[in-house]
């Protein structure tokens, strides 16, 4: 979900997100088995503050910093990690871009860690669902059509109309 990431050690199990503006960095060590996924919203926080309520790892300096410290800490060297992101599509109107942002952000986070992705899929107008085979590294992308895109925002709307009420009051601006 929005804000969560999740580190696999040789499990068959897939880990399921699907992206909107958001950002989902795929992490894998190809032999120690061991893989990860952090699904993010917005680029940076200082603080880590949304609103009143400390939410961190809806941010993707924190999201990013956690899940290659969680990785790292299974032992797994950074110099074998092959990274993967997905995501960043500008599936909103306005005039603010957060999919390109957040898409750039990863990018610039990425080099600043001296990791280079293998692969990746940011930007263009559709939602993305993702499906990560942590054990293998393997990624099924897919690009969800116009039609499915009122159930994916709905989704979305709804999650965010939940925000306020979730972590008391204070002050968001979703774009």
């Amino acid at each position: 979900k929005q804000g969560e990431h999740c580190v696999l050690t040789n499990s068959k199990d897939c880990i399921t997100t699907v992206l909107g503006s958001c950002i989902a960095v795929c992490i894998h060590d190809p032999i120690a088995h061991v893989g990860g996924m952090n699904h993010f919203m917005l680029p940076e926080s200082q603080t880590g503050s949304w609103g009143t309520v400390t939410a961190t790892m809806r941010y993707g300096n924190f999201a990013m910093e956690t899940l290659i410290n969680d990785i790292l800490k299974t032992g797994c060297p950074r110099e074998r990690l092959e990274v993967k992101l997905f995501g960043g599509g500008n599936v909103t109107p306005g005039n603010v871009k957060v999919g390109d942002m957040n898409g750039q952000f990863a990018l610039n986070y990425l080099k600043y860690e001296g990791l280079t992705p293998c692969a990746f899929d940011l930007g263009g107008k559709h939602p993305r669902r993702i499906h990560y085979f942590p054990n293998t590294g393997k990624v099924d992308r897919q690009l969800l059509r116009r039609t499915d895109d009122a159930a994916f925002l709905k989704e979305e709307n709804e999650y965010r109309s939940r925000l306020p009420n979730e972590m008391g009051s204070g002050e968001i601006e979703l774009f």
